[in-house]
């Protein structure tokens, strides 16, 4: 129920980075939880990076300290600082949000996805 809309996927060399932002839209209050997943082709969908409301953040296993996370709950908008990027990483990325604390899929929403394409 909360419109997502995402920036700033596109072609990068490995090694290089690349930023996502991420705006929630259509809600009078702060998502509990912002963050990114990701799908590559013949893969499932995998937790790229996401925080909740004062500043937990969680990352996946493959991106720990190569992207970092941050929120401004005042704009309700998640940036994804991606570094030292991959093939691996070349995925569809897709911005998700919760509304409450359990975070029950009922109250869920995702962008439409962006392509992040890591390749020389």
């Amino acid at each position: 129920q909360v419109r997502l809309v995402e920036s700033g996927g596109g072609l990068v060399q490995p090694g290089g980075s690349l930023t996502l932002s991420c705006a929630a839209k259509g809600t009078i209050f702060a998502p509990y939880a912002m963050g990114w997943y990701r799908q590559a082709p013949g893969k499932d969908r995998e937790l790229v990076a996401r925080v909740i409301t004062g500043g937990h953040a969680q990352f996946g296993d493959s991106v720990k300290g190569r992207f970092t996370i941050s929120r401004e709950d005042a704009k309700n908008t998640v940036t994804l600082e991606m570094t030292n990027l991959r093939p691996e990483d070349t995925a569809v990325y897709f911005c998700w949000c919760n509304t409450i604390a359990t975070m029950s899929e009922a109250y869920a929403s995702w962008g439409q996805g962006t392509q992040v394409t890591v390749s020389s």
